[in-house]
């Protein structure tokens, strides 16, 4: 039977169909072997991925510090339990470290004159008795001069007195003569006792040290202390009242401080107290050694101060400083010592003792008198922590942070 026009394009149109089926189950074949050969790929890149993840640092082993046993004693850090203890109460005041005013003398001449020497230095340490400066005046000239007529005159009263006492005994001379001489005595012993006072009240000698004029004055240190003030050069002239020196003794200074109303109650002579400075990191302690009785006029507060011992003269006149005022004694469930307390990252931490070293462990904290602070959470009665020198923990610690970075 012949196969008519209609019927053959109908078979071309199957066939092409076909054609295009194979050709897109093949393709689809291709694409599914495709992922399959990548899927290993995939595995194997997140393999290798998670390798880094597992050689970083825990948050444990980022915030510790490694040492052994002989590392710790070799930086003398001693390691304390937390546990119960006392806190002192305090209450804080601004102060400002002054001179000794007790300590402290402003040297005047006391004779108007002209400096001849000015051996002593701005700044120097002196010992009482040394010499600061020479004056030349003319008012101790007059004055030794005064005290040398007053001399030879009781010489020559004495000679007299003598004379007429042995002719009044051998019934020679008249009893009159002799007491006429002892009276001339007299007078002359008045008469040196009162040169010797002028030349006493100004401090001058009777004469010269070293015999080289009359009108030398000798001005010298009324005790140990460093010069602070000078006001005198060579060849100046100076009035008997001008402060030329000012002598301190810096080995003990006063921290002064003011006391508002509501807190003299607390603030009594004979309490102790802790002064410390944000200059430096030493703190002394001391007692109150005076509270004003009056109030000022203008700040209405009263003026208290504390005696510091200052014998490396860190305690300098002008630095700033906090007094802290102890109180009563309290009992605290949970302390540590204050040395223990460092800041990370603005926050109080410890370092606990743990296995190979020690862990920063951040710690809430109450009161503190200075030795002890209290902790009011981050520890637990028996953990132990480092206790001083944790300076050189912190230290260590950033070190190995930036060496991380």
């Amino acid at each position: 039977m012949p196969i008519s026009k209609r019927q053959k394009i109908a078979m071309a149109a199957i066939v092409a169909m076909g054609v295009l089926g194979g050709a897109g189950v093949l393709m689809t074949e291709r694409h599914r072997t495709g992922q399959e050969a990548e899927a290993p790929a995939a595995s194997a890149g997140a393999a290798s991925a998670a390798v880094p993840q597992s050689s970083e640092k825990t948050e444990h082993e980022a915030h510790a510090v490694k040492l052994d046993e002989a590392q710790i004693r070799k930086a003398n850090i001693a390691v304390q339990p937390a546990g119960p203890g006392n806190i002192r109460s305090s209450s804080e005041f601004q102060g400002e470290v002054r001179f000794n005013e007790d300590r402290t003398a402003h040297v005047v001449p006391r004779l108007a004159g002209v400096a001849e020497a000015v051996p002593a230095n701005l700044g120097e340490t002196v010992k009482q008795g040394q010499l600061l400066a020479v004056i030349a005046s003319t008012s101790l000239s007059e004055q030794r001069s005064e005290f040398l007529t007053a001399q030879r005159r009781r010489d020559a009263a004495k000679t007299t007195y003598d004379r007429e006492k042995k002719l009044w005994e051998d019934k020679i001379s008249a009893q009159q003569d002799y007491l006429q001489a002892q009276t001339a005595l007299q007078e002359a012993d008045i008469a040196l006792q009162n040169a010797k006072q002028k030349l006493s009240a100004v401090g001058a000698s009777v004469g010269s040290s070293n015999g080289t004029g009359l009108n030398r004055f000798e001005i010298r240190a009324p005790f140990d202390g460093t010069i602070v003030e000078k006001h005198l050069a060579l060849g100046e002239a100076v009035k008997e009242d001008a402060s030329i020196f000012t002598l301190s003794d810096l080995r003990t200074v006063w921290a002064e401080f003011a006391v508002a109303p509501k807190d003299l109650a607390m603030v009594r002579v004979g309490q102790k107290v802790v002064v410390t400075s944000s200059a430096f990191e030493s703190k002394v302690e001391g007692t109150v050694s005076y509270v004003g009785a009056l109030l000022g006029e203008q700040t209405r507060t009263a003026r208290a101060r504390v005696t510091l011992s200052n014998p490396q003269g860190a305690w300098r006149p002008g630095l700033f400083v906090t007094v802290s005022v102890l109180g009563d004694s309290q009992a605290a469930p949970l302390v540590v010592s204050a040395e223990a307390l460092q800041t990370i990252e603005n926050k109080p931490v410890v370092f606990k003792a743990v296995q190979g070293g020690f862990a920063v462990t951040p710690v809430m904290v109450g009161r503190t008198d200075g030795k002890n602070v209290e902790v009011l959470g981050g520890l637990k009665a028996g953990d132990k922590v480092a206790a001083s020198n944790t300076f050189v923990l912190k230290a260590d610690l950033g070190k190995a942070s930036a060496a991380d970075e």
